[in-house]
Parts: structure tokens; C-alpha cells; sequence
């Protein structure tokens, strides 16, 4: 049962909240449920916001010998990335968006899901940005170290997107300790909490549903890059 919500900022796609820890398999069935009647024309686009019980997941470029000490459950994801931790704390993000009526460009996609974030993390005052060849949202911690505070993984079935980010309000930072996270075993992990940015879930999540339009409003295919090979896609943040 789901807790009460804001209206959904867009037309079409439902807004979802979850109340309490949902366990990762029923969450990854029900989501590819959820692909599979979207692509058949018999559900709604869906933004699903929950929490998980803690444990690690494995992506599809996952090395083993990047799961350092299993303490918590293991669970193969099927989208892209390595490894990643999820546990009380921590905002996740799954998303069914149909890019079949959305610019069927999946890297469009993923530069504008990191916007999405950024734009979020700035409401509450945090100067997220992407990093140059990392995947991820990043910032300074508060010892001036860049540390990345937000992870995206996405798979995309017959234009139809499941799995999506998570960005870390006040999980226990201990538990990324069992694995290289994302493969970046030399830069560390943060939080809003550790930032000493007194935010709450339910204030990243307000962010995150003020800047939702914006991010829908961008998903588009982008043109051919131009004779210098610039790429012409909308950019603002």
C-alpha cells in the first residue's frame, strides 16, 4: 500500500511513493511488469520512489572480484553498471518512461536523468554535477574530497526504461564498505546528512517533483552533431 503523495506533476504518469522498505525481487517484478503494459498500451508511465532493506546489486559489467565482503543480500539487476548498495536511507528511483513517444535516445535519456538529480540536489543547496568518464552525480564532501552522492543504472526494453537512480539522504555510509561501488574504489561515497545539509526524504522528494516536468520536457531525440562534431542537444539544467 502506497502512502499518500503529491498529485503527479505530469499529466499520464503516475507519482509513487512507497511507505515502508520494499524487498528488491518484488520490486524488479513488478516494475517489468509494469514495462511490459506500458508497451502494450495498458498502463501509465510511472515515477515509483522507495526505499530498499539492505543489499548490493550486481549490474551487467559487474566484476567479482569488486564484492569485497557480502554481508548483506546479492542480487543480479539486469540494468547497466557494476555494483551498488541500497538500504533505509537512501531515495530510490524507478523509472517506466516510454521513449517510443519520448525521442527513442537512450543517451539523451541518461544526460537528463543526471539533470534531473542535479537540479533536485540544488534545491537543497548541494552543488551536485557530473563528473568527465564517471558515471554518477558528484560533489565536494565536507574534507573538499569529490564524492559522489547520487548512482543512475537504466535498462531499456522495447523503448521502455526500468531501474533508474538513487541518491543517498542519510544511509549508513558503512555498508558501501562490502564492495568497490560502481568500480570506483578511489573515491568515496557521501550523503545530504554528511554534507551537514539538514534535508529530509520527503524535501528531496518535493525536489525532485518540482523539476520533474523540466527533465520529461528534455527527453528528445538530439539532432546530428554539427561539422565540428558538437552535439546539439538542449544542455540547461
Amino acid at each position: 500500500m502506497t502512502s499518500p503523495a503529491p498529485s503527479s506533476p505530469m499529466p499520464n504518469i503516475e507519482w509513487r511513493v512507497e511507505p515502508s522498505p520494499v524487498d528488491y525481487p518484488d520490486a524488479l517484478t513488478d516494475m517489468e511488469a509494469r514495462c511490459a503494459a506500458i508497451f502494450a498500451g495498458e498502463a501509465q508511465e510511472r515515477v515509483w520512489l522507495l526505499e530498499h532493506p539492505p543489499l548490493y546489486t550486481a549490474g551487467t559489467s559487474a566484476s567479482a572480484d569488486e564484492l569485497l565482503d557480502p554481508r548483506f543480500p546479492v542480487h543480479d539487476a539486469g540494468r547497466g553498471g557494476r555494483y551498488t548498495y541500497h538500504g533505509p536511507g537512501q531515495r530510490i528511483g524507478y523509472l517506466n518512461i516510454d521513449l517510443r513517444e519520448r525521442g527513442k535516445d537512450v543517451r539523451n535519456f541518461v544526460h537528463h536523468l543526471e539533470g534531473w538529480m542535479i537540479d533536485a540536489l540544488g534545491e537543497l543547496g548541494i552543488a551536485a554535477r557530473r563528473a568527465e568518464g564517471r558515471i554518477g552525480i558528484w560533489t565536494n564532501d565536507r574534507q573538499g574530497r569529490e564524492a559522489k552522492i547520487g548512482a543512475l543504472g537504466i535498462r531499456v526494453r522495447r523503448w521502455v526504461t526500468l531501474h533508474g537512480f538513487s541518491i543517498n539522504v542519510d544511509p549508513d555510509l558503512s555498508h558501501f564498505g562490502g564492495i568497490v561501488p560502481c568500480g570506483l574504489a578511489e573515491y568515496p561515497v557521501t550523503s545530504i546528512a554528511a554534507l551537514g545539509v539538514k534535508a529530509s526524504m520527503v524535501e528531496l522528494d518535493a525536489a525532485l517533483h518540482t523539476h520533474f516536468p523540466a527533465f520529461i520536457g528534455r527527453l528528445r531525440r538530439c539532432p546530428a552533431p554539427d561539422e565540428a562534431g558538437v552535439e546539439q542537444c538542449d544542455m540547461r539544467r
